[in-house]
């Protein structure tokens, strides 16, 4: 009863609208759809298929939120799109359901920033506190871990996993995983280095920040293949151990290899 819906906007039967959202001008929001409290659409806004968006979300004009993926296999399955709290997704953004084959399920987390004209493919999975720059398209089934920046005009290849903490430069292309913390850059997205910046900003120690570059230096040079030089590394640091479990853990694509 609390909510404020504008008289041109069209509220299918069935949508879950809760308390204190705000649903601008010539928004359509589908049956399936759950907003939960405080969830503000600013204008033309469409959110469709079954789909979800946690509370004091914002979402601006003309972004274009659960239709169904850009997969020719898609039939139509009932597969579903989560977001989570206080995102910020701006004009033009598209984020698609899940597709039944990749698990069924889009999902964000919390906190992020969705800059205009970017674009969430089916089936990826986006952590918390993720900025996504102007115009970048991350792919299907992708998997980008908590704290990630990805520069504008960027893309991320399908099936490609972004470890904690890493920043991705302006008008890269991402065809490979990308370790925690890595800096990659360039046109066809090369691990650079560490992101020296966002690890200051967060307040890591100093320790672990020399543990770092010291398990960059030793992945860029020595005997045996990347995985085993990785497997070798010194892990009395937590943040060099999340490195080693990232590149030891499951993956449908090849790594970013520090030269």
């Amino acid at each position: 009863m609390s909510a404020d819906i504008h008289p041109s906007a069209i509220i299918e039967d069935g949508a879950q609208i809760g308390a204190g959202c705000k649903i601008g001008p010539f928004c359509v929001v589908g049956k399936d759809v759950v907003l939960h409290d405080r969830v503000e659409l600013k204008s033309h806004v469409v959110v469709s298929g079954k789909t979800s968006i946690g509370e004091d979300t914002v979402i601006f004009s003309f972004a274009v939120i659960g239709e169904i993926p850009q997969d020719l296999k898609f039939n139509g399955e009932a597969t579903r799109l989560e977001i989570g709290a206080r995102n910020r997704i701006r004009e033009h953004v598209t984020m698609n359901t899940g597709t039944e084959g990749g698990g069924g399920l889009t999902k964000i987390g919390d906190d992020g920033l969705f800059m205009a004209g970017c674009h969430i493919a089916h089936d990826a999975i986006i952590g918390n506190r993720v900025i996504v720059v102007n115009s970048t398209a991350v792919a299907g089934h992708c998997l980008i871990d908590d704290d990630v920046i990805i520069g504008g005009l960027s893309g991320i290849h399908q099936f490609v996993r972004i470890g904690k903490g890493a920043i991705i430069g302006a008008l890269s292309m991402v065809t490979a995983d990308v370790m925690p913390y890595g800096l990659v850059q360039a046109p066809r997205g090369e691990l650079d280095g560490l992101n020296l910046v966002g690890l200051k900003r967060r307040g890591v120690p100093r320790a672990d920040i020399s543990a770092l570059r010291a398990a960059l230096k030793a992945m860029a040079s020595g005997e045996g293949t990347f995985q085993e030089r990785v497997r070798n590394l010194d892990d009395d640091s937590d943040y060099v151990r999340e490195i080693i479990d990232f590149v030891t853990g499951a993956s449908d694509r090849s790594f970013l290899t520090p030269s």
